[in-house]
């Protein structure tokens, strides 16, 4: 019996001390770029250059721009054209030539997400998931449910 308690209380401590010994330093993860994003049916390529968010907002940088940021609580003055991703024009300022001016709060979250990313004079291309635009609802009567859009954006001015 004194065998046992004197070998019980060895058997824990070496145990805490290996335990203690260990790295807590996480194991590298290598993440595999996607090549296509799915999306209710129908795939949406992701083009090299493409950028990724943890929510899911793809961009990328077709012009950087050189002025100012905005926030997400910014006014902003932009043009843009907006397609589905059979590459139907469903809304473009450009095509009726007139700037849209706007709060980051009134619009979908991927452009509430996407816009500050951008610097004045930086033109953008935004691929942006249901859940960050119009989910299962849409925007009837050009957008459907659970559609993919894809904006291209110039950002003319922030508001101060």
């Amino acid at each position: 019996m004194k065998k046992i308690s004197v070998l019980f209380p060895t058997l824990i401590l070496i145990l805490l001390i290996t335990s203690a010994c260990q790295s807590n330093k996480p194991e590298s993860i290598s993440v595999n770029e996607p090549n296509s994003l799915s999306v209710s049916d129908s795939s949406v390529t992701i083009p090299s250059g493409r950028q990724s968010t943890y929510s899911g907002l793809q961009y990328e940088i077709l012009s950087p721009g050189t002025g100012q940021r905005p926030t997400a609580y910014s006014m902003v003055t932009v043009h843009y054209t907006g397609k589905l991703t059979n590459g139907m024009v469903f809304d473009s300022s450009v095509q009726r030539g007139q700037p849209a001016t706007f709060s980051l709060q009134q619009v979908i979250s991927g452009w509430t997400e996407g816009i500050p990313l951008m610097q004045e004079g930086s033109r953008f291309r935004f691929t942006i998931p249901p859940h960050l635009a119009y989910g299962a609802a849409g925007s009837p009567p050009k957008i459907g449910p659970n559609e993919t859009l894809i904006f291209e954006v110039d950002l003319i001015r922030v508001h101060h």
